[in-house]
């Protein structure tokens, strides 16, 4: 039997080294963190993304966080209630899409815009790291973010109706995500119909819409070949806006935990993270439409005129937002800011 000098020395001993070799002795996690979010497991924003996110800062911190995830809001609760979820402390963190909640983050939705977001996912996702602290921190002052995200654009999936060019929209029905689509689709000439996306095979399948603006990566896990028989985007993966993410966790939560650990989150949701996001949801939206072929529907690529004509019919949904946005804040300039980190980023 050990001693109890030789117990004191080597416990001593522990505690005299250094942190990241003190992790090897954690027997139990000091932090367990629930991560709330929407879709299900098999989603790749589940398995690809949150999924590895969690273990690498499992891992990094030694075992001293686990981040236990629950899926398909397990936990309680409609898609639009994450946010409150996080910012009451409910859960500690969540992973929602910000127009979930309309009218609370206006100034991330500069980002949605069609002719804005045209394509690039990791131009964007670090643009918006990039004017964060000086453009769009007010909107989360309830939360701490960890990052920001886009997908890879809004395509429109349509049930049955071939769609070419805007006057082929007009009088449909479109799912939309929040209040920029909604924007697009009036735009168009149809009606917006917004909906969390695990409503929308139900509402596909029942005429409740004619079709939507999603991206590809979702026709695995909701199975959306089976609805639609036509995804139709622009030339080299133009889409009509995109919709923004945040993984945020709750404040009192984040301010509670030691420097080291908080280093550790912040160095996995950094630049380098951005990139792989991108490249994860990149990778997802192929897989999706490959899916879609494979099952038998018809993927449509606008050609460059085509596109041309969407835009056009689009271009005042930006001076639109900019409108709606007087007195609140300078939208014309974040616009321009916008513009320009996303051309200084631009991949």
């Amino acid at each position: 039997m050990i001693g109890r000098r030789q117990f004191l020395a080597a416990t001593a001993g522990a505690v005299a080294l250094p942190a990241y070799l003190r992790r090897a002795w954690a027997q139990t996690p000091e932090v367990e963190l629930k991560l709330h979010h929407f879709l299900g497991p098999k989603a790749p924003a589940h398995s690809k993304m949150l999924e590895p996110w969690a273990k690498a800062i499992q891992d990094d911190s030694g075992g001293r966080v686990k981040i236990e995830l629950f899926p398909a809001m397990s936990l309680g609760g409609a898609p639009p209630q994450l946010f409150r979820q996080v910012a009451d402390g409910v859960v500690d963190i969540v992973w929602t899409v910000n127009g979930y909640t309309p009218g609370l983050f206006p100034r991330s939705e500069v980002f949605e815009l069609p002719t804005v977001f045209t394509n690039d996912i990791a131009a964007t996702n670090l643009a918006m790291r990039d004017l964060f602290d000086s453009h769009l921190a007010q909107d989360f002052a309830d939360v701490h973010v960890l990052f920001l995200h886009v997908h890879a654009g809004q395509a429109l999936q349509m049930a049955s109706k071939l769609v070419r060019t805007p006057d082929d929209t007009k009088g449909l029905k479109l799912r939309v995500p929040g209040p920029t689509g909604n924007a697009v689709v009036e735009a168009m000439g149809a009606t917006p119909v917004t909906m969390p996306v695990p409503d929308l095979p139900q509402a596909l399948s029942t005429n409740a819409v004619d079709g939507a603006l999603i991206p590809w990566e979702i026709i695995p896990a909701l199975q959306l070949f089976e609805s639609t028989q036509y995804q139709i985007e622009g030339p080299a993966n133009n889409r009509f806006g995109t919709t923004t993410f945040q993984v945020s966790m709750n404040k009192a939560r984040w301010e509670a935990l030691p420097d080291d650990l908080k280093e550790i989150f912040t160095k996995h949701s950094g630049e380098d993270w951005l990139r792989e996001v991108a490249s994860i949801w990149r990778s997802a939206d192929d897989f999706g439409i490959s899916m879609a072929v494979e099952k038998g529907n018809e993927h449509i690529v606008l050609t460059d005129a085509e596109m041309g004509a969407f835009n056009t019919v689009l271009a005042p949904v930006v001076d639109r937002w900019v409108e709606e946005q007087q007195g609140k804040f300078d939208a014309a300039a974040l616009v321009e800011a916008a513009r320009g980190a996303l051309a200084a980023r631009k991949s």
